[in-house]
């Protein structure tokens, strides 16, 4: 095909979407042996819009565009014919070889104030956005009608930013300001064949922490509480208080442990993500600077693979005021995490670290995608993802899961 006599055109498709509709429309193309260049389609509300680029010749591109009007008008919906140049698709072609991102917005709304804030600071990148899709369910016409509490968008990013860092920072900031939670994520292969998910426990897969628990069995809560909290705002090094604070339970005795354990506030959300984890293969770690006692508790009820905490050490029923082995802290969780990414034989960026507190920092950095959930200051300032409105299942939703791909057979959703 010459190139003087080449067209390229580009049709715009919007209505009423019914079946059959894109195989009538590409029959034609077929017929009259045009080459389809690009193809893309989205479905909102039952409309349909649908764009086709394709290439043909001058002799048979106005037999092409008159068959397609006709059936476009025998279907009832609209058609829109635009020439493209030569030029304009090598620039585009061009651009395709550019970096890819997955920005994820999440609440329990989503706003359009929110969108256009988000939207903003991916065109001062000079950004494009290919696509966006909802992830979650529909939304309530009605306060206090049944609904999904949570809320979730994806925009499929292409470009390089002008300013990672700062683009980065600006979306925390925004996420802050307005009330939503925020993922940035290079698009690569890694993204979406992740394979190892490491948590936290205390105040993460938990919604209290264990040793404050044993604390006021023991009489000495508000001491033990005022070290935790300086130590997850990491103004205390970990292991110095984690020793003062496991002092002060000398004397307890170990059965208050089982009631402490049987009583535990799970995290919103923990049953769904397990649940989803569990049946799509993830391999699940707890690595804590709790206790393993409790570690290995979740490990029965929810079925995850592998518990490294630390072991409080008792003596004729009763603790000793001291620990067994060494102390699983911020480096070690770190450590923990590169050992079982061997272990199962996955890339590091094929990892996924959730925590909340100054010793999660180390492993949220060096995983594929890193999470601070409902975390400290200090650690939400470090991580790149956070989640602070919703439950422990947002993660789903930034590691790319739709609530359409995860319900069961009675449709109930996980």
């Amino acid at each position: 095909m010459e190139t003087n006599d080449l067209e390229l055109i580009l049709i715009n498709i919007s209505g009423k979407d019914r079946p059959g509709l894109t195989s009538a429309l590409t029959e034609i193309l077929g017929k009259y042996d045009a080459s389809i260049l690009d193809i893309g389609q989205a479905d909102i509300h039952h409309t349909l819009s649908l764009g086709i680029l394709f290439k043909t010749t001058s002799e048979q591109s106005g037999n092409i565009m008159k068959e397609l009007l006709f059936k476009a008008g025998e279907m009832n919906v609209s058609i829109r014919f635009s020439p493209i140049t030569i030029e304009a698709y090598n620039e585009w072609v061009n651009r395709q070889g550019k970096h890819r991102w997955i920005l994820t917005i999440l609440g329990r709304r989503i706003t359009a104030k929110q969108i256009a804030a988000v939207s903003r600071i991916v065109a001062e990148q000079e950004l494009n956005i290919d696509a966006i899709q909802r992830l979650t369910g529909r939304m309530p016409l009605h306060e206090g009608e049944e609904a999904m509490d949570k809320s979730c968008i994806e925009f499929s990013v292409r470009g390089t930013p002008i300013d990672k860092a700062k683009m980065q920072k600006e979306l925390m900031e925004l996420a802050s300001e307005l009330e939503f939670d925020v993922s940035m994520q290079e698009d690569t292969i890694y993204r979406r064949s992740r394979r190892l998910i490491c948590f936290d426990m205390d105040s993460t897969l938990i919604e209290t922490e264990v040793i404050d628990e044993l604390a006021m069995r023991a009489g000495v809560g508000d001491e033990v509480k005022a070290i935790t909290e300086s130590a997850m705002r990491g103004e205390i090094d970990f292991k110095e208080s984690f020793t003062q604070r496991v002092a002060l339970l000398k004397g307890l005795d170990a059965s208050v442990m089982r009631d402490i354990a049987e009583n535990l506030p799970m995290s919103e959300g923990i049953e769904r993500l397990m649940t989803v984890l569990k049946r799509t293969g993830y391999k699940i770690a707890i690595l804590s600077g709790g206790f393993t006692y409790f570690g290995n508790y979740l490990k029965q009820k929810f079925g995850i693979d592998y518990v490294y905490a630390n072991e409080l050490e008792i003596i004729d029923g009763k603790l000793t005021g001291r620990y067994v082995g060494d102390i699983v802290d911020g480096k070690r969780k770190a450590e923990l995490l590169r050992l079982l990414a061997q272990v199962e034989n996955v890339n590091i960026a094929q990892t996924i670290a959730v925590g909340d507190g100054a010793n999660d920092l180390p492993m949220l950095s060096i995983a594929g995608l890193g999470i601070a959930y409902h975390a400290k200051p200090k650690v939400k300032a470090g991580a790149k993802q956070s989640i602070s409105t919703i439950g422990i299942d947002g993660v789903l939703y930034f590691m790319g899961f739709k609530d359409s791909f995860i319900t069961d057979s009675s449709n109930k959703l996980y």
